[in-house]
């Protein structure tokens, strides 16, 4: 994800979320371990060298966007509560789906979109 501040959004992340941090580079990039693989932080200046044609910042739109980030946990209501704690703001409060999983939605103060879920069973 690109961010205007890399180090706040992987504090943030460390804070609401529980996440570990790999590394943070000068570059303006870093890193969370989320298991098998990254959660990767690039500043926009990054972003903007990488993709020189441009990108639809989340730091500077007003409706979330059409992607997220998906952490699965059993205490979906406690994760969401906790992020909002630390600075997010609520966008769907925790609900039981009719396949039975509880999903809830957050937007960070970067501005990324996370969505707190339950295992799906079977």
């Amino acid at each position: 994800m690109d961010v205007p501040d890399v180090v706040a959004s992987v504090e943030f992340f460390e804070r609401a979320f529980g996440l570990k941090r790999r590394f943070i580079h000068d570059s303006g990039y870093g890193e969370l371990d989320t298991g098998a693989s990254a959660l990767a932080f690039a500043s926009h200046e990054l972003g903007a060298a990488n993709l020189p044609g441009g990108y639809v910042k989340a730091s500077q739109s007003g409706e979330p966007l059409g992607m997220e980030v998906a952490l699965v946990t059993d205490q979906v209501a406690e994760g969401h509560a906790k992020a909002i704690a630390e600075g997010a703001v609520s966008l769907k409060e925790p609900v039981l789906k009719p396949w039975g999983q509880t999903v809830s939605y957050v937007r960070c103060p970067d501005r990324t979109r996370v969505e707190f879920c339950s295992p799906v069973a079977g």
